[in-house]
Order: structure tokens, then sequence, then C-alpha cells
């Protein structure tokens, strides 16, 4: 019986490279200087700092940049408010989500089951989904239906078998 994985995972190598492309630009680009801008990453967690909320939405989008010509997806990242610092600066933390949580697992198994396809079904594994179908087509049009839905997180689909 075919099946398939459905997970999202963030590449963590590719952030570290996205993260020390996007510092190196902070340091030389001219509208950087002087504001003490950075990123910093904890783990899975990303802190930038700035003087102004102008100069922070900047480096939020030098890193979104960075991050999606390392082929990273911006739905893995998820935004903390605006927060003051010390000294008059400001700064803003990012989470990147890693893995389905349980909410999600449940969404993605009620719209696969709305597909109405027979023979097709999912269960939630860890932070996974495993998906499995009587035919290969069946489950190569589930692939296509979730890659067209919008589930606010990253998918992939790994692990496909016969």
């Amino acid at each position: 019986m075919p099946t398939f994985d459905v997970v999202s995972e963030v590449d963590k190598q590719e952030v570290r490279n996205a993260l020390d492309q996007a510092e190196r630009e902070l340091t030389t680009r001219y509208d950087f200087k002087g504001t003490g801008s950075s990123i910093e990453a904890h783990d899975l967690e990303l802190t930038m700092r700035s003087s102004t909320e102008d100069r922070l939405r900047a480096v939020r989008q030098v890193l979104e940049e960075k991050l999606v010509k390392r082929g990273v997806s911006l739905k893995a990242l998820e935004y903390g408010k605006l927060e003051e610092a010390a000294g008059g600066t400001v700064r803003q933390t990012a989470k990147l989500n890693a893995g389905i949580s349980s909410d999600k697992a449940r969404e993605l198994n009620k719209f696969i089951k709305e597909l109405g396809l027979k023979g097709v079904q999912s269960q939630a594994q860890g932070d996974q989904l495993r998906v499995s179908g009587k035919k290969r087509d069946d489950l190569q049009a589930v692939i296509a239906k979730l890659k067209e839905g919008d589930f606010g997180i990253a998918l992939q689909f790994t692990n496909f078998r016969d």
C-alpha cells in the first residue's frame, strides 16, 4: 500500500547561512551604520534589534530576503510583538516552527478526508502525518491539493513508498 509522510521541517544549516548573510549585509550597508542593528540566534529563536521601528522593519526585510534566497519558507517564522529595549532601542523575536502541531494535524486530516478520495487515509505520528492509499495516483492528488492549500505552515512531502 503506497504511503508518504507530510512534515514541516526547517533546514537549520540554511537558516544559519541566511543569518550570516543578513548580518554581513547589516554591517556593510550604509543605512544601517550607527543604528546598532543586529540579529542573534538561539537554537530556534531569532532576536532582531535596532534603534527604531523603521530600522527594525528593514532588518526583518533583509532577513526574509536572505531566507527566501536560501530556500527557507517564511511560513516557518512566527514573529513576536515589538518590544521596547534598553537605551531607547526596539527588539522583536521570531520563532522557527518545526514539526506539525496536533491542531494542524487535525486540520490536515480533515482536509484530506474532505477530498473524498476512496481508500486514502491519514494519521498523525508524532510531529508528522502519514498518508496511505490504495493507488499512487490518489496520493499524488493529495500532495497536489495540499500544495494548493494554505495551512499557515511550510509543508514538505517525504518518504514516498509504493
